[in-house]
């Protein structure tokens, strides 16, 4: 079982400046809760034990809200002094981790995803990195995944075209000594394109799909969405 996870919620939020600019994206308000109040409920569900935010962009906010516990998770942070990108945040986060498989979460997009299944599927495979995937109907926005088995056979770029797509949710898990070994300390890396994609003959790296809500609040069509869906969130 899962018991560890990072939550990403270093980024600048830049698209979504124009109607939240006073706090860190992923504690922008849905219904006057922030947003990674939603995902902890969620962590809580599943008995994830401890949380390490990777944190940047206005980091203090969040600590100084979250402190070191919520909803009855314990809670560290890994706070990046200069921009890591997603790679050397997940990493610098890793370091404050102690099991072998450990769960990473973008703080801006929440994926409705099995825990419990995804774990077991990811142990089955002997994976050493697998990404929960998502068919979605318009998948302009993002580039896509092609899968051959369960594993992940390429990465294709987003090219802005209007169809339907199977696209990475930004919900992982990692093996951590697998991953400290193979990358370097405080260097700035993206994990889809310098670690996932350059790696993708060398890893055992796998995808498994899933059909849970998913929405990225990134924009402000989906932030202001967000406020009508989560009236009905499942995880409170």
């Amino acid at each position: 079982m899962l018991k560890e996870a990072i939550i990403l919620a270093g980024g600048f939020g830049t698209r979504l400046q124009a109607v939240v600019n006073d706090v860190p994206k992923p504690m922008a308000p849905i219904n006057d809760i922030p947003f990674l109040n939603y995902v902890f409920d969620y962590l809580k569900y599943y008995q994830i034990e401890h949380v390490v935010l990777s944190t940047g962009y206005l980091a203090d906010k969040i600590s100084e809200y979250y402190k070191n516990e919520f909803n009855g998770i314990r809670i560290s942070y890994a706070k990046e002094e200069t921009p890591l990108g997603t790679g050397g945040g997940i990493r610098l986060a890793l370091e404050k981790c102690h099991t072998k498989h450990v769960l990473v979460l973008n703080g801006d997009s929440f994926f409705d995803v099995n825990l419990n299944q995804y774990f077991n599927q990811h142990t089955s495979f002997h994976s050493d990195c697998s990404l929960a995937l998502r068919k979605v109907s318009n998948a302009a926005r993002y580039g896509t995944i092609k899968l051959g088995n369960g594993y992940i056979k390429a990465f294709k770029e987003k090219d802005s075209i209007e169809k339907e797509g199977l696209i990475n949710g930004g919900v992982y898990i990692i093996n951590r000594e697998l991953f400290l070994n193979k990358t370097e300390v405080l260097k700035p890396f993206s994990i889809e394109k310098d670690f996932f994609e350059t790696r993708i003959n060398e890893l055992n790296l796998m995808g498994f799909e899933y059909e849970g809500y998913f929405i990225d609040i990134g924009i402000p069509e989906d932030y202001n969405k967000a406020q009508i869906d989560f009236k009905n969130f499942n995880y409170k």
